[in-house]
């Protein structure tokens, strides 16, 4: 499709995010699976039906502007979920794979948050109120999904070596070589 105006940029952006919003339900699953903190399970399995309807409501979209729904191939979206099968498939501790998770996870929303504000904005420059206001709610449950993943991100019980860091390392060194030359 040639882009000649703001109104077939917001159509090619809402079939690419169409098409991220179906390659995430199929990628969530695995994340849900993958997780062994069950606080994360909970936020991935949610996300999923969240997810759903954010499909449900670019159909809607579709709909009221007379057009079928179908996806142009995401090819971020793509790149962001196999990052995220890299993660499933890596021998890690539970609490790091936890850990790597939320982080392709929030990867994946904060793709979203850029893609749902733009199309948003378009729809509402082009005076269709109607999908602007299902974009706004899409565009909020994706911050939301984002803040939760950061919340159990910052609880997640992550082991850290007792031993000292580097920086302590290198000031040990420079304060014995000082120790040293001034005797």
């Amino acid at each position: 499709m040639k882009i000649e105006s703001l109104r077939d940029l917001y159509v090619e952006q809402l079939k690419d995010l169409y098409n991220a919003e179906q390659q995430l339900i199929k990628a969530l699953p695995k994340m849900a699976k993958a997780a062994s903190s069950e606080e994360l399970r909970a936020a991935f399995e949610s996300h999923l039906e969240e997810t759903r309807q954010h499909a449900q409501r670019i159909e809607t979209i579709f709909e009221q502007m007379g057009e079928k729904a179908r996806g142009k191939k995401c090819k971020a979206m793509e790149g962001l979920v196999a990052e995220g099968g890299e993660v499933i498939e890596e021998d890690m501790k539970n609490s790091i794979k936890d850990a790597a998770l939320i982080a392709a996870a929030q990867r994946v929303e904060h793709y979203e948050i850029a893609g749902y504000g733009c199309v948003r904005a378009y729809a509402t420059k082009l005076g269709e109120d109607d999908a602007a206001t299902l974009l706004s709610q899409t565009l909020e449950e994706e911050k939301e999904a984002d803040k939760a993943l950061n919340d159990i991100a910052e609880e997640l019980s992550l082991e850290v070596p007792q031993e000292s860091s580097q920086s302590e390392k290198r000031t040990a060194k420079t304060s014995s070589r000082r120790s040293k030359s001034a005797a």
